[in-house]
């Protein structure tokens, strides 16, 4: 992006390169290139109607979970699910879902104003996408079932 450079003076080049900083990041026009054509060779349409089916079965199983707490608006259609373990902190959900390889994220999301509206402290949030099945829901229903069964002993001393 520089012409020319001296202690007292600078001159830039001329466009487009002014705006080049660096070395071009080849490796993601590449890969971007081929994730693109991945997406076209399933096709919009079915990577919805993937989508769509494994949400509808993991908010079905989670709503069996009478220990979870989900934050997902009505008519929900995004393949992202916000939910808390009731008392367990999100991060300590996240740690216990990763020893049974279950990986979630855990924290605030770039949505402070939210997790504040809604009254906790942050929130464990699972994304799907089209290589998720009902398979992958059924192991973070199991895993999630393990962390309450590893906090319950815990929980009901605070009960008390």
């Amino acid at each position: 992006m520089i012409e020319f450079v001296s202690e007292s003076d600078a001159s830039f080049a001329s466009l487009p390169n002014k705006f080049e900083a660096g070395t071009i990041n080849l490796a993601s026009v590449v890969g971007l290139e081929s994730a693109i054509e991945y997406i076209r060779n399933i096709g919009y349409d079915e990577i919805r109607r993937l989508e769509d089916e494994v949400l509808k079965y993991a908010l079905q199983e989670m709503k069996k979970l009478n220990f979870v707490d989900l934050y997902i608006p009505a008519g929900q259609t995004l393949p992202i699910i916000s939910f808390n373990v009731r008392g367990v902190h999100s991060h300590d959900v996240s740690s216990l879902l990763d020893q049974k390889s279950v990986f979630i994220r855990s924290g605030h999301h770039c949505a402070q104003p939210l997790i504040e509206y809604l009254g906790v402290d942050s929130t464990c949030r699972a994304s799907l996408a089209i290589y998720n099945t009902k398979e992958d829901i059924d192991r973070l229903v199991e895993a999630l079932k393990y962390v309450q069964s590893t906090f319950s002993k815990y929980l009901k001393k605070d009960k008390k």
